[in-house]
């Protein structure tokens, strides 16, 4: 009778136990939500954006789940938005691209400023928001330019609305993640988060032609608490880049970043602070990095009356050369500026300055670290202001720089656009070179210099008006030391 009692009692816990799994796999199934079960067709010529947002608004109204794009699929579609609590699931060999027709883009991507881009996949006041999978979410971008020129596109005209979408734009969201996709072709910014706070983007494969214009990968707009890890990372212009636009000052400062173990390259900028800066960006660590063929490295570039301060930069390696005039910089492994932004014919103006006011200031740039950094380049490091105030406390530990020409382009410029200044800066190619800062410390760094010097390769260190440069366990000379002291201060 016991063991009779004691066997009913295992079946019995056996049946429940399996009523439990067949309980938690059905539950499971009803918060997938995949596309095709709500008209979604992998037809080349049709556009989902009605079906794909069908089972976005499904899921979302369910308290949320997740949403499926089918795996071995591909799906053309318009914009369509984000809900909270949903998980975007883009499944093995899947893929959704944008819809190539211009006139379907009529949403701003900042607002009424409608001159910079529309938004493609969008979301507003978003909480719980993942964006996942090994599929592919293409942005159709070469679709959206002109014809090719040397090394980009010609950018079609355009009356006031640029039609040109942004990939991706979340404004004001919170606990975002973006993991295992690949991101592709986006003919504008790819990744632009607004006011967010708490967002983890891990493991993604960002891949934007490098002829097109205005492709910055990440952009982190008034965002908060953000880490960025292990990404591939290729854009036209800047891989990752941390602001404060106008439109948005709504969201206050950009604080609380960490970038680590991320391989970029860029036709512009890998990684910049700036130039859209009117609040704080402060508190903010990259590390581990790889920096392959860019023009610029990293770039601060201060034009407005925001500030940038406690800034990290350590362990990187940065290879950059130069590219035509079309891309900003000159091939700055590292650059870190702040000059007042130019107010003269320029399409955005009145979207940079505060409202009614025609000429712009610029904020302080300081305590800004940069350490463990190996660069190869046809350019210095360069530092400058409009004033020594502007630009202070910038330390330079373990940079060694092998400097050599090694392209066709002609170099000896530094550029400081868009400044009220001259943009172009022509003149000398130096190791580091100075000019209007305030304290400045070199410590355990080196310049050495290639084979390939063209006259206006200098000296190791240049300085000019500057209030102090501390120099100690360096290792350089002049790039013609017969004729040429290494360090020189003006």
């Amino acid at each position: 009778m016991k063991k009779y009692n004691l066997l009913a009692f295992s079946c019995l816990l056996c049946s429940l136990f399996s009523g439990l799994v067949y309980a938690q796999s059905t539950t499971a199934n009803r918060t997938d939500y995949v596309i095709t079960n709500y008209g979604a067709t992998a037809d080349a010529s049709k556009d989902n954006a009605v079906a794909i947002q069908r089972t976005i608004d499904a899921c979302a109204k369910a308290g949320g789940g997740r949403v499926i794009i089918p795996k071995g699929k591909r799906f053309m579609s318009g914009p369509f938005d984000l809900k909270s609590n949903i998980e975007f699931v883009v499944e093995a060999g899947a893929c959704v691209i944008a819809n190539p027709n211009e006139s379907i883009y009529k949403k701003s991507a900042f607002k009424d400023n409608v001159g910079e881009g529309t938004i493609w996949i969008g979301g507003n006041n978003l909480n719980n928001v993942t964006i996942s999978g090994t599929g592919i979410i293409d942005g159709n971008g070469v679709s959206f330019m002109g014809a090719p020129i040397t090394d980009s596109y010609i950018l079609k005209p355009f009356d006031k609305l640029d039609p040109r979408p942004h990939l991706l734009t979340v404004a004001g969201g919170h606990n975002i993640r973006i993991k295992d996709v690949t991101i592709r072709n986006s003919a504008y910014w790819t990744v632009h988060l607004i006011g967010c706070n708490d967002v983890t983007i891990d493991n993604i494969t960002l891949l934007n032609d490098l002829k097109v214009r205005n492709s910055d990968g990440i952009d982190l707009d008034h965002c908060k608490n953000v880490r960025i890890s292990n990404c591939y990372i290729e854009s036209g212009d800047d891989c990752i880049c941390l602001k404060n636009r106008r439109e948005y000052e709504e969201f206050g400062p950009c604080q609380n970043i960490v970038v680590t173990n991320c391989t970029m390259t860029s036709r512009s900028c890998a990684i910049k602070i700036g130039s859209e800066n009117m609040d704080s960006i402060d508190h903010v660590i990259i590390s581990n990095c790889i920096i392959r063929a860019s023009n610029r490295g990293i770039g601060i570039q201060n034009r407005d009356e925001g500030t940038v301060s406690d800034v990290y930069f350590n362990n990187i390696l940065i290879e950059s050369h130069l590219f035509t005039d079309v891309w900003w910089g000159k091939a700055e492994p590292i650059y870190v500026t702040a000059y007042t932004r130019a107010s003269a014919n320029n399409k955005d103006a009145n979207w940079r300055f505060p409202k009614g006011v025609k000429e712009g200031k610029v904020g302080k740039v300081s305590r800004i670290f940069f350490s463990g950094i190996k660069a190869s380049s046809e350019n210095g490091v360069y530092v400058g202001a409009e004033s020594p105030e502007k630009v202070d406390e910038i330390y330079f530990d373990q940079i060694d720089l092998h400097i050599n020409k090694t392209s066709n382009i002609t170099g000896g410029i530094y550029d400081r656009r868009p400044a009220k200044v001259d943009g172009l800066l022509t003149g000398t190619t130096s190791g580091f070179y100075f000019e209007n800062a305030g304290n400045i410390t070199v410590r355990n760094s080196s310049v050495i210099w290639g084979a390939n010097r063209p006259d206006y390769f200098k000296h190791a260190i240049e300085s000019h008006n500057v209030k102090d440069v501390k120099v100690t366990g360096f290792n350089g000379t002049a790039a013609f030391p017969d004729k040429l002291d290494a360090i020189i201060k003006k």
